[in-house]
């Protein structure tokens, strides 16, 4: 697919403005054409065959020409059918704008499709100088974009397991907790669970089967396994009742089948994340980056994309991303604060890169001391930390150079800066 943008002096040679407000099963379309000003209105079914067949009927009515699309949302079944074909030009435009737009000409809040779809493409006609055409990455970076993003939703599952076994468990069975540890989604954990699920199970079993257990799990220290076993034969319930030992012996066991498909899953995007990233052409700048590693580069890549024009100064990935914070100014007063609306997953990427740099590269280490110091608190100073990463990034990504820190801390002592004296002391004590 070749959605190039439309250059400023060519957005007036669309044959028509269509807007598409998106459902589950049907979409209302308005389109516009531009010679005429003719409007039209129909509903669309969400299927390939009617997608396919209202885009051939537009390439018979303007042949060869493209056409401007409005529509609300940059990821679903609908763009990634509309993305197939060249003559549609997508303008991807946040909900909140078009709710903001909706409410400047019906305050009382009325809202229905078609009326929706009849603003998109009035936001598109009007006021697409001040959007941007969406410009899709090729295969390979959507497909690190989705992997990563499933992993992480696979990750969060996976913890609200762990914290709603540890809840089961406190409940009628806590010595379990003392026994496998932490970490409940761990190998030796579910397998405890598997096969003792009640104190009742666990204080009839010999101690040499109790030994033999551990010690398949590299768990070999016989004071803990002495330890452990007298725990075990002294050990009381908590409770008796048959009712809260048999519902919470079914909930263990579901929620260990669970984690257990759940590592697996994490444990297959991780392979897939890692021959992705292997293969992509970005990856040699973003593996050079300190603290990026295995689990981060990834994460770069996708947020960054391949779509050189996409970020043309530091300014807009750090507002996109959620990194720079927001300042609104009423009369005299002017304050500051954290940015709502953005792609978390994005935002939360380049935090955790940036905490990760600090032990790695000691300019972000004093960087992150200075702003300490400064009275900021530890969330901030790590946006902070990241808002001055991303410039970095940003110039390696555009210049396609892998990050190079003497270069960067060459500049730092040309200009003689508080940070450069800040990195001195920090290497002088190392």
């Amino acid at each position: 697919m070749n959605n190039d943008k439309v250059s400023e002096k060519g957005v007036d040679s669309f044959a028509a403005y269509i807007g598409i407000d998106w459902a589950d099963k049907k979409h209302a379309v308005w389109l516009r054409d531009r010679r005429t000003g003719r409007v039209t209105t129909q509903d669309l079914t969400q299927s390939p065959e009617a997608l396919t067949e209202w885009v051939q009927s537009l390439q018979v009515c303007y042949p060869g020409q493209k056409m401007a699309v409005g529509l609300e949302q940059a990821r679903g079944a609908l763009i990634y059918a509309l993305m197939e074909y060249d003559c549609l030009v997508l303008y991807p435009i946040n909900p909140k704008s078009l709710a903001r737009y909706r409410e400047a000409f019906a305050p009382s809040g009325t809202k229905d499709d078609p009326s929706d779809a009849g603003l998109l493409g009035e936001i598109v006609e009007k006021h697409r100088d001040k959007l941007k055409a969406w410009n899709p990455d090729d295969e390979l970076t959507r497909r690190l974009v989705l992997l990563n993003e499933g992993r992480r939703k696979a990750v969060d599952q996976r913890t609200r397991l762990v914290q709603q076994l540890g809840a089961v468990l406190k409940g009628y069975f806590p010595l379990a907790l003392e026994l496998v540890g932490r970490e409940l989604d761990s190998p030796m954990a579910c397998d405890f669970l598997s096969k003792w699920t009640t104190l009742a199970d666990l204080q009839v079993v010999k101690p040499h089967t109790l030994r033999k257990f551990f010690y398949a799990h590299n768990c070999r220290s016989e004071t803990l396994l002495d330890e452990r076993c007298q725990r075990i034969r002294q050990a009381q319930p908590l409770t008796r009742d048959g009712a809260i030992i048999g519902t919470s012996v079914l909930a263990v066991k579901t929620v260990v089948r669970q984690l257990r498909a759940l590592t697996e899953a994490i444990r297959e995007y991780d392979q897939e994340v890692a021959r992705c990233f292997a293969a992509h052409p970005d990856a040699f700048i973003f593996d050079s980056f300190p603290g990026a590693g295995t689990a981060l580069g990834p994460r770069l890549v996708a947020a960054f994309g391949t779509d050189r024009k996409r970020y043309e100064r530091a300014t807009e990935i750090q507002s996109y991303s959620g990194i720079a914070p927001v300042i609104e100014r009423s009369g005299k007063q002017c304050w500051t604060h954290w940015r709502w609306a953005c792609p978390t997953f994005m935002r939360q990427t380049f935090h955790e890169f940036a905490k990760c740099s600090i032990p790695r590269c000691i300019w972000a280490k004093a960087y992150y001391q200075m702003q300490i110091e400064r009275g900021k608190k530890h969330h901030a100073a790590i946006r902070a930390l990241a808002f001055k990463w991303q410039r970095i990034m940003l110039r390696c990504w555009q210049a396609r150079q892998p990050y190079n820190e003497q270069h960067y801390l060459d500049s730092l002592k040309k200009h003689n800066n508080d940070l450069w004296h800040r990195v001195c002391a920090l290497s002088q004590a190392a």
